[in-house]
């Protein structure tokens, strides 16, 4: 009775009955909730619940369908590529068996490829990085190309090309090797424009024209020596019939052993010329 009289120990005991209602009473709480959480979680496993409208099933088709079209766009990707890689292989077979040089300049002006005929004509192992004036340090105009103002440099005449501007025809001009072999070249300049319409690059398209020039220029020789070969065919033929008329009409005889002397020299003469002639023919045609 002294203890239930004791107001230390009714409020020990008042505190430790709290304590333990308190305790029940989130015993109680913490199993609702976690009954609640097992009911919420066991529902969803076996009957998902809407999300706005649109059920789990269907986000689940959705994210397949994406899938799909992932799985799609990488095989068409694929096929893009592979495309590409033999358009740029048959670019390049194409390329390698042109008889015509062909280079692609970059926006810089610089080469960035170069098939085997324009190394060859060029006398480059290897022009990727060079730019005009490196390429035809040594070369000289012989005509400007069509539709393009008289320049005094290569650079000049192809700065239309490497502007995008428009296209340079028809341009020939004398190269040197750098192994110092003599090239007579036709150049086709015409710039790469992109889809945009920026400029992307210039391609110089090369011809040898060596040959050609050669054979013009020994038609013209030949020409020119037909011309002095007939001069001398007429001066000769005057020559002879002068003193063939001379000769009929002389009453020496040593005038007119003199005269038969002059006619057989100049027809000996006449002759040596003609055989000259002939021979240098032959011999030309034999060397061409």
């Amino acid at each position: 009775m002294r203890m239930l009289a004791n107001p230390v120990f009714l409020r020990m005991a008042i505190l430790m009955f709290c304590a333990l209602a308190a305790f029940g009473a989130g015993w109680i709480v913490i199993r609702l909730v976690r009954k609640s959480v097992t009911e919420e979680a066991e529902s969803f496993h076996h009957d998902p619940m809407p999300t706005e409208g649109l059920p789990v099933h269907a986000y689940h088709a959705v994210i397949q369908q994406l899938k799909q079209q992932k799985h799609e766009l990488a095989t068409q990707q694929l096929s893009e590529r592979r495309k590409a890689k033999a358009s740029d292989t048959l670019s390049s077979a194409v390329l390698a068996n042109l008889s015509s040089g062909v280079l692609f300049f970059n926006t810089a002006g610089l080469v960035r490829q170069a098939n085997a005929a324009a190394r060859k004509l060029l006398g480059f192992a290897s022009p990727v990085g060079l730019n005009l004036g490196d390429l035809f340090r040594k070369a000289t105009l012989r005509s400007p190309g069509e539709g393009v103002a008289k320049a005094t440099t290569i650079e000049q005449t192809l700065a239309p090309a490497f502007s995008g501007k428009g296209a340079v025809h028809g341009l020939l001009f004398n190269y040197v090797t750098p192994e110092g072999e003599a090239r007579v070249l036709e150049v086709t300049a015409s710039p790469v424009m992109g889809e945009d319409a920026s400029l992307m690059g210039t391609t110089l398209l090369l011809n040898d024209k060596t040959d050609i020039e050669r054979i013009r220029h020994d038609q013209r020789v030949r020409q020119e020596i037909s011309a002095e070969m007939a001069e001398e065919l007429r001066n000769s033929l005057t020559t002879i019939a002068g003193y063939a008329q001379q000769l009929v009409h002389s009453r020496d005889a040593e005038l007119a052993r003199q005269l038969a002397d002059n006619i057989a020299a100049e027809a000996a003469n006449l002759d040596r010329s003609i055989g000259s002639f002939l021979g240098g023919r032959k011999a030309a045609a034999s060397g061409s």
